[in-house]
């Protein structure tokens, strides 16, 4: 497997405590069918033509879809992410990733929407991120690709950590951001709006640090079932996006 993506033992001593037991017939070997799903993601395979050194294609499929629909990948990114403490300077933003066809061509079904949406750029779903100082994402959230930047930030903003400062970009100069950063003791660095009549000075210096989080973005989109999405279910999706997330920057 000297060309094919393996887990190290370390690696799997990390994540194996965030797997769901066995129950009956033991499972196919973990590190194995985990570091095939890792692998189709990352290359924007069909699950068909995973290697067959990591086992049958249906069970790195079936795997990768039972544990999405558990939350089981989603745990492991908020545990590892978590573990790591408090940031000193956090920093958001958002990007769009294009829908395949595959994933928005059929009309929507069940109960859980699928946070796809019409944009000018076609159809599309919006990543919206807060990343520590390092530029490593800490908070992640899956919306319609029309959803305003700060309207996203207001659906994780009970989840900031406590950090001194945060570095957003004009999408987010809102009031109202500003005054809840505040409330939580953390300095917004945000550029103010042109139409603003009364500009709001910012620390241009600290604001050049920002370039980390589109770093981050850039690092995710490398994995190429992350940049277009193939996944007609929104959690599924997500869960690729957790499984990027945790390899590159937190494993």
């Amino acid at each position: 497997m000297s060309d094919l993506f393996l887990l190290s033992e370390a690696q799997m001593r990390r994540i194996e405590p965030y797997f769901p037991f066995s129950h009956g017939i033991a499972r196919v070997n973990d590190r194995l069918i985990v570091s095939g799903i890792i692998y189709v993601i990352r290359n924007g395979l069909r699950w068909r033509d995973a290697p067959r050194t990591y086992g049958p294609h249906k069970t790195i499929y079936n795997r990768f879809v039972r544990w999405s629909a558990l939350g089981v990948f989603n745990r492991i990114f908020s545990a590892l992410a978590g573990a790591a403490g408090e940031p000193d300077r956090l920093m958001i933003d958002a990007t769009h990733l294009k829908a395949h066809r595959t994933a928005a061509s059929l009309l929507k079904k069940g109960l859980f929407p699928r946070r796809i949406g019409r944009t000018k750029g076609g159809l599309n779903s919006k990543l919206h991120a807060v990343c520590d100082g390092d530029g490593r994402p800490v908070i992640m959230l899956l919306s319609e690709g029309q959803m305003s930047d700060y309207h996203g930030a207001a659906l994780m903003l009970d989840d900031f950590p406590p950090a001194s400062e945060l570095l957003a970009d004009k999408g987010y100069d809102a009031d109202w951001f500003r005054e809840a950063l505040e409330q939580r003791g953390i300095k917004p660095c945000i550029p103010p709006k042109a139409n603003r009549k009364i500009q709001i000075p910012y620390d241009k210096a600290v604001y050049k640090c920002r370039h980390k989080i589109e770093n981050m973005f850039g690092k995710l989109k490398d994995w190429r079932r992350i940049h277009t999405r193939y996944d007609r279910c929104a959690h599924t999706f997500f869960s690729a996006i957790a499984i990027a997330a945790t390899v590159i920057f937190w494993l």
